[in-house]
């Protein structure tokens, strides 16, 4: 999973653990790790919502401060299917 360049501290301190993505399909799989500048994601849960379902507590919780912010970065290519993704960061592939 690839985070922008702001996103990236709050990702490997732990502070940011979610993030909405919209795909054509998933692109992640539960348990794989990927790897992180530093260390690796390790996928907890993937969960598909609706762009309805995406709170502005959910992009606070995503590291954005609104649902726009949000949406401007998570919003590209093809995709119309929207996930909700749970992560946790370690610093060794598990």
């Amino acid at each position: 999973m690839q985070f922008t360049r702001h996103l990236r501290d709050g990702v490997r301190s732990g502070d940011i653990t979610t993030s909405i993505r919209i795909w054509q399909r998933p692109r992640v799989k539960v348990g794989n790790s990927y790897a992180l500048q530093g260390g690796f994601i390790v996928v907890d849960a993937l969960h598909e919502i609706r762009l309805d379902d995406i709170t502005p507590q959910l992009a606070r919780a995503s590291g954005f401060k609104s649902v726009v912010d949000l949406l401007k970065i998570a919003r590209h290519g093809r995709g119309m299917h929207v996930y909700l993704v749970h992560f946790h960061f370690v610093l060794e592939r598990p």
